[in-house]
């Protein structure tokens, strides 16, 4: 903790030091790339190093990008505090919707375990390699509507109940590959695809994933479950008496409802107030509401993910703020028989 403390203010007195330096180049950048991706590049990786401290170097992270942009260069919407605060009346809609849907689906994902779904769908499943196999699949289609990392907890509990506690490493790779590519091609299963419909993206244009999707589900998943079965058998008759709550199956499906039609709703009906006001993210919040008799919800998940869903937030932010304008335009390679010499048979 300590050290990621240390290291990312070092960061950003560096930045404060040489930001006169930088200030003197018309384009500040390296090798054409503006500095702006270099910092973000690096808050990437304090992530990935960091792990246990990802919100500190999230949020460490862009204030060294909003810095940056305030002492050396502009915003695209201007110059100063004043681009910034304009920048964010830009993207304050989409912060607002993410922030709900992740706040609102982590509701979503705890009443979807405690529905007793996940276990009771094992009662089918093969007993031999191919029910490690179909699991996998079941954790693929979860995750098209739930968190990956939801769905792969979902999945790693009904996996140590039917293996007696004894998943194989390669599984749980498995399982985690399969939570991944389920979210893939749906805009309801992976934060960027959300972020794509809440632009006003077709949930068709995410579609086609699915085939690269499958295909790597396909291959991983034998080989996983291959494995698995070697290792450790699923068991027979899991959770024979567990009954499935369809009450909170019912708060699931409304709340998916409530979602999809109010992103339909806004972009077939009013498309141009769809910048102005989270439609989607009040939407799922008013049927968390209207269900709130049904079932009680788990409120504290709200205080587990508060901080996750800020990460996450701070990520987007600053990813909002890179000048892609600025990148150097994309060239298409062509090798020529200089670069690869031809056979001479050719």
């Amino acid at each position: 903790m300590i050290t990621a403390r240390i290291l990312c203010t070092a960061g950003i007195s560096l930045l404060l030091a040489v930001a006169p330096a930088w200030a003197a180049e018309s384009t500040p950048g390296l090798a054409g790339i503006p500095f702006e991706f270099i910092l973000f590049a690096l808050t990437l990786l304090g992530v990935a190093i960091f792990h246990n401290q990802t919100f500190n170097v999230a949020v460490s992270g862009l204030t060294a990008v909003i810095l940056y942009k305030l002492v050396v260069t502009d915003f695209k919407t201007g110059a100063g505090l004043g681009g910034l605060m304009v920048h964010l009346g830009h993207e304050w809609v989409v912060l607002a919707n993410l922030f709900c849907l992740l706040m609102g689906f982590a509701i979503l994902a705890r009443h979807f375990e405690k529905s007793h779904l996940p276990v009771i769908l094992p009662r089918y499943l093969p007993t031999d390699w191919r029910g490690g196999f179909v699991l996998l699949v079941i954790i693929f289609v979860i995750s098209s509507f739930l968190d990956n990392i939801a769905a792969a907890l979902i999945g790693g509990a009904m996996a140590h109940q039917l293996f007696r506690a004894k998943v194989h490493i390669g599984y749980l790779a498995g399982i985690v590959a399969a939570s991944n590519a389920g979210g893939s091609g749906s805009v309801l299963g992976d934060t960027t695809t959300t972020m794509m419909w809440i632009k006003g993206v077709a949930p068709t244009e995410v579609l086609h994933a699915y085939v690269a999707a499958v295909v790597a589900l396909c291959i991983v998943g034998f080989f996983a479950a291959k494995q698995q079965h070697a290792y450790s058998p699923m068991i027979r008759h899991a959770h024979a008496h567990t009954h499935v709550d369809w009450a909170r199956i019912v708060i699931v499906a409304l709340m998916l409802l409530f979602a999809i039609t109010a992103n339909v709703s806004v972009n077939i009906f009013a498309p141009a107030l769809a910048d102005h006001f989270p439609f989607i993210g009040v939407a799922v919040w008013l049927a968390i509401l209207l269900t709130a008799g049904v079932r009680r919800h788990d409120w504290e998940v709200l205080g587990e993910n508060f901080k996750g869903t800020l990460f996450l937030l701070a990520l987007v932010l600053c990813a909002s703020l890179m000048p892609v304008e600025q990148l150097p335009a994309p060239v298409l390679y062509q090798p020529s028989s200089t670069t690869f010499p031809l056979p001479p048979w050719r």
